[in-house]
C-alpha cells in the first residue's frame, strides 16, 4: 500500500513587487495612479517607480482545501495565481508548493501557429513532462476529445479560436495534478461539447487535492470552495473557512 502523500502551498510574509525604470516623469506617475487599481504604486530607490502588487501575504493550504480568490479587478488575485505557477517569482518572503500544478490560466499560451494541431499536442505534452513512451496515448486521447478529425493535421494558423481552445483545454485536462489553479471556470465550444468539457473539467477539479480558483462568481465561488480568501491592494484582508 502506498503513502499517501500531503499536498501544501505555503507562503510566509510573501511579497512580489514590479519596479519600473526610468518612470520619473510626473506625468507618467499621475496617470500610472490613476489607471492601477490594485497594489501599491511606492517610490524606490534612485527614484524608480515600484508597484507592490502583493505585500505581506501569509496562508498555509492543505490537501482538501478548495480557495476561493475574490476581490475587485487589480486587487492581486491573478498575480497570486501567477506566483502559484512559478510565473513571478516572490521578491520578499517566501513561497513553497509540494504537489503537481496544474495551471488553467491562459491555456492556449505558447502554441505555434505554424506547427499542426498534432504537433503542438506532442510538444505540450513534452514539455509537462509526459514520458516518451505515453506521449502516444496522450496525444491520441487529446485528439478523440477535440473532435478536429483532419483538421488536426492542418497548422494551428488556420484554426478557429474555438479550435484552437479545444485543443488547448484538452491538452490541459488530460494529465491530473495535485493542484489545480484556475482564472473564472472555463467553458469551451459549443452547448453540446460545453457539457463535454464541463465534466472533464470537473474531474480534474475533483481529482485535485488542492483547488485555487479567482472569480467574480459568488455563485460559483459558493458552490466549489471551503476557503475563502479576499484581496485588497494586494493584501489579504480576510481568510476564512465557508464550510
Amino acid at each position: 500500500m502506498g503513502l499517501i502523500t500531503m499536498s501544501t502551498i505555503i507562503a510566509e510574509n510573501m511579497a512580489i513587487e514590479f519596479p519600473i525604470y526610468g518612470a520619473n516623469s510626473r506625468s507618467f506617475k499621475n496617470a500610472a495612479l490613476q489607471a492601477v487599481t490594485g497594489g501599491v504604486i511606492s517610490k524606490g530607490v534612485s527614484d524608480k517607480v515600484v508597484i507592490k502588487a502583493l505585500e505581506g501575504i501569509n496562508f498555509n493550504w492543505k490537501s482538501g482545501d478548495r480557495i476561493g480568490l475574490v476581490g475587485h479587478n487589480g486587487c492581486g488575485k491573478t498575480t497570486l495565481l501567477r506566483a502559484l505557477t512559478g510565473a513571478y517569482v516572490p521578491t520578499g518572503g517566501t513561497l513553497e508548493i509540494k504537489g503537481t500544478v496544474s495551471s488553467m490560466l491562459s491555456i492556449s499560451l505558447g502554441m505555434e501557429g505554424d506547427a499542426t494541431g498534432i504537433e503542438n499536442i506532442y510538444l505540450r505534452g513534452t514539455l509537462l513532462g509526459i514520458n516518451k513512451s505515453e506521449l502516444k496515448r496522450f496525444a491520441e486521447e487529446v485528439i478523440e476529445f477535440s473532435e478536429l478529425g483532419d483538421y488536426i493535421y492542418m497548422p494551428m494558423r488556420t484554426y478557429s479560436s474555438g479550435m484552437m481552445m479545444r485543443i488547448a483545454f484538452g491538452i490541459s485536462t488530460a494529465v491530473s495534478a495535485d493542484i489545480v489553479l484556475m482564472d473564472e471556470w472555463l467553458s469551451v465550444g459549443d452547448a453540446e461539447f460545453a457539457e463535454k468539457a464541463e465534466l472533464r473539467l470537473q474531474k480534474l477539479v475533483s481529482n485535485a487535492k488542492i483547488l485555487v480558483i479567482a472569480s467574480h462568481n459568488s455563485g460559483l465561488i459558493d458552490k466549489m470552495c471551503n476557503r475563502v480568501i479576499h484581496l485588497e491592494h494586494g493584501k489579504v484582508i480576510s481568510d476564512k473557512y465557508t464550510k
